[in-house]
């Protein structure tokens, strides 16, 4: 199987991994959207009790955040160094409900097709060369009536001057290099995939900022970055 991974990304965020769960380091944002987009998977799946993978964990943020929820959490990524900053604040933490593994997720779906109830992929598919290889496999993990997350950022002009001039340059929130226009996804792009993989379009929502106020939330407004969620057809 061809690995579905850009080595630079990785190394990128393996570079940062000691950073991860410092809140006010380049990883800040993810720290102040978790609430955001934790809530409204929760509010959508009810993940208490469920199984769950977390494709592309990173340091485990999210997956840490779920686990806490009372789901079954699984966090998967190819990026070493972040994985074992993850393992080892679960294990500080003392979350006996939580596992991580270096695997892609291509390869997790062959072995473990329809096992779970909800998939996670946020921030991730602008990472990687074949993001509808991902999305194909995020469809074969989940179970028939399952949930499937995703969230990225939308590909314009606005998203250019916000998610790279702003972010990267002018606000310094993220590292520079951290996105690269080109691998920008616009929902359009994102929705074809899901529906040719099998998913059901559920809800799409818009991730906004005020850098004055640093409070995020979510609206109708799609423009930049947005999260959509879908469902696998009940068998």
């Amino acid at each position: 199987m061809m690995m579905n991974a850009d080595p630079q990304e990785l190394a990128k965020f393996g570079d940062l991994a000691h950073k991860w769960w410092d809140p006010e380091s380049e990883f800040r944002p993810l720290h102040e959207i978790n609430p955001l987009r934790l809530d409204w998977i929760d509010q959508l799946s009810q993940i208490r009790g469920k199984r769950v993978v977390d494709v592309g964990c990173g340091g485990g943020i999210l997956a840490e955040s779920m686990a806490r929820r009372g789901a079954e959490v699984l966090g998967i990524d190819l990026s070493e160094r972040p994985l074992k900053v993850a393992q080892l604040h679960a294990m500080e933490a003392g979350i006996a409900n939580i596992d991580y593994r270096s695997v892609a997720v291509e390869a997790l779906a062959a072995e473990q097709p329809a096992h779970y109830e909800v998939v996670t992929c946020m921030e991730m598919l602008e990472h990687v060369p074949d993001p509808a290889s991902v999305v194909q496999a995020c469809t074969q993990l989940v179970q028939p009536g399952g949930w499937v997350f995703f969230s990225t950022i939308n590909r314009n002009p606005k998203s250019y001057l916000f998610a790279i001039l702003g972010a990267e340059y002018v606000l310094k929130m993220l590292p520079k290099g951290t996105h690269e226009y080109a691998r920008f996804i616009q929902p359009a792009e994102l929705s074809r995939w899901c529906r040719n993989a099998g998913l059901e379009l559920v809800q799409f929502k818009g991730m906004e900022y005020n850098p004055l106020t640093r409070r995020y939330w979510l609206s109708g407004n799609t423009s930049v970055n947005y999260l959509l969620a879908s469902r696998k057809p009940a068998a």
